[in-house]
């Protein structure tokens, strides 16, 4: 079983489903993991305060990018901690192009209460979220030749 990983190299982000906001930029078709690590995060509520930064960026073992985690300031009373955002409540937003560099920003799509609320990257979420990976692909295993033995088993009259 493969196990998950949090490296980061050019052409795993630049395959992944970060959602990339064009109102600003037009598609680069490359996008920079050491620009997205460097990223200001902001609120869609508050899109002119930086709430924190990207601290490091979460890979699946199909190593298609499946969260960040953002190193929240002291600002909103979060207390500068470690939290884990899922691709569901962030967006990549390309800025501009400096000297052919690009400059990323995150955009939250969740209230300052939403944040308090999302999990922090500790020992324990990262042990439970392994757990969750190797069940679910345990399952999806167990399904697969489940399936197979039906469909076995009807072709050959059982």
């Amino acid at each position: 079983m493969r196990q998950t990983i949090l490296a980061l190299s050019l052409s795993l982000v630049a395959g992944s489903p970060l959602v990339v906001s064009q109102a600003q930029a037009d598609i680069q078709g490359l996008y920079s993991a050491n620009a997205i690590l460097a990223a200001e995060v902001y609120l869609d509520t508050d899109p002119d305060e930086p709430m924190g930064s990207v601290r490091d960026v979460l890979l699946d073992d199909d190593k298609q990018v499946a969260g960040l985690v953002i190193r929240s300031g002291g600002a909103m009373g979060l207390g500068g901690r470690d939290i884990v955002i899922n691709n569901d409540h962030f967006r990549l937003d390309a800025l501009t192009a400096e000297d052919q560099w690009a400059v990323y920003r995150i955009i939250v799509d969740a209230s300052a209460d939403e944040l308090d609320d999302l999990p922090e990257y500790d020992q324990a979420w990262w042990e439970q979220a392994r757990k969750n990976a190797a069940d679910a692909w345990s399952a999806t295993q167990e399904d697969a030749e489940s399936a197979w033995q039906r469909t076995r088993d009807a072709v050959n009259g059982n």
